[in-house]
């Protein structure tokens, strides 16, 4: 989707809602003041042409460029028409698996674990008993196969008798158990371990008690701990429901699937690893750079770690260990993305970071078109 001269010189020419944030270390010139008013014009002219979106939210962070932008367009609740902007926070749903990896790869850096552990290493024996029942090779899947969805673990998350139970009753209270539980219950092992691609957050169940277990820490804990939330300045982020939500942040924005305002269900049904986490798209943006340019990592080597795709995976989306590689606009970018169209990129060459959120499941295609307008309006 590219933006008419027509509608990039209005906003030249009216001021929008979106807005400059952060400590810049530079003075912003009249190409970064154009930039900004080229990503405003990107926000307000999607939301324009989808309108059964409630609202969109967008942050670009691009220091070579002197660029920390931030802003939105529609409304954070239906129901009360209050505008949205780019301090309300969302769920970001699979975006937390990149967390995940994150805090395993820092256990790793620590010497807690190796990738090619076996998950029957760090999880105890009762808790992989029905997996172990269900015919999975326990023994021969490692740490690394959860990470890249390569173990055969089948996607409780993703089976269609997942969502009419937690519609059916969205303030259940879900478990781990209930949800690994579901997948052994709901279908068998995908491939063997290593012999193919899977997304799954059922990996990723056992990853968080990975975290959980080596850390000695509950899973929020972890993540702040692990991951430098203080030292990042991610005073927006958050494991919902497992911590209170920090005192400076506004209230999360309403999601909807379809009709039904999401706000209402328990957010156990998506928790425990494979997501959780809520945040705002600066929060989100500004973790994504902090793995590539330093931050979050004790070691340079890592993110090649972490950016290293196994042998056997291919495609568009081509997924290493908690994040993937895709190609926008000509331009190769990381990052990761959520089931309530959230998402992450850096693209390394550039140093730039573009993270946003559509606050209606199911419309990807508008989600798509969002990060490549925002791709096209800060490279071209």
């Amino acid at each position: 989707m590219r933006l008419s001269a027509t509608l990039v010189l209005l906003a030249l020419a009216v001021p929008g809602v979106g807005q400059a944030q952060g400590t810049r270390s530079c003075t912003p010139t009249d190409a970064t003041r154009r930039i900004e008013a080229r990503l405003q014009v990107v926000v307000d002219s999607i939301h324009q042409s989808a309108p059964a979106v409630p609202g969109i939210t967008l942050s670009v962070v691009a220091p070579r460029l002197c660029l920390d932008w931030h802003g939105a367009a529609g409304v954070a609740d239906r129901a009360t028409k209050a505008p949205l902007s780019a301090q309300h926070p969302t769920r970001i749903a699979s975006n937390t698996k990149t967390y995940t990896a994150a805090a395993i790869l820092r256990l790793m850096e620590m010497g807690k674990l190796s990738l090619d552990d076996p998950v029957t290493k760090h999880v105890p024996a009762a808790d992989l008993a029905s997996l172990r029942r269900d015919g999975y090779d326990l023994d021969r899947i490692t740490i690394a196969h959860l990470l890249s969805h390569t173990g055969g673990l089948y996607d409780y998350a993703m089976d269609a008798r997942f969502a009419p139970i937690i519609f059916r009753d969205p303030t259940h209270r879900w478990t781990r158990a209930e949800q690994v539980d579901s997948a052994v219950v709901w279908g068998a092992p995908y491939n063997a371990p290593g012999a193919g691609y899977h997304y799954t957050d059922t990996g990723y169940i056992l990853l968080g008690q990975i975290v959980e277990r080596l850390s000695a820490q509950g899973l929020a804990e972890a993540f702040r701990s692990l991951l430098h939330y203080d030292a990042l300045g991610l005073r927006a982020t958050w494991l919902e429901t497992l911590e209170p939500r920090p005192a400076t942040t506004i209230d999360l924005a309403h999601q909807y699937f379809d009709s039904t305002d999401t706000r209402g269900i328990d957010p156990s049904f998506d928790l425990y690893g494979g997501g959780g986490l809520a945040a705002t798209t600066g929060d989100m943006a500004r973790f994504t750079r902090a793995l590539f340019v330093g931050g979050v990592y004790a070691k340079p080597s890592t993110i090649t770690t972490m950016t290293t795709i196994p042998t056997g995976i291919t495609g568009e989306r081509a997924y290493a260990l908690g994040i993937y590689r895709q190609q926008v606009a000509g331009e190769v970018l990381w990052g990761h993305t959520g089931f309530w169209n959230t998402f992450s990129f850096h693209i390394p060459t550039r140093d730039v970071t573009i993270a946003g959120t559509i606050t209606l499941q199911g419309r990807s295609a508008v989600a798509r078109a969002l990060l490549t307008s925002a791709v096209e309006a800060v490279v071209k």
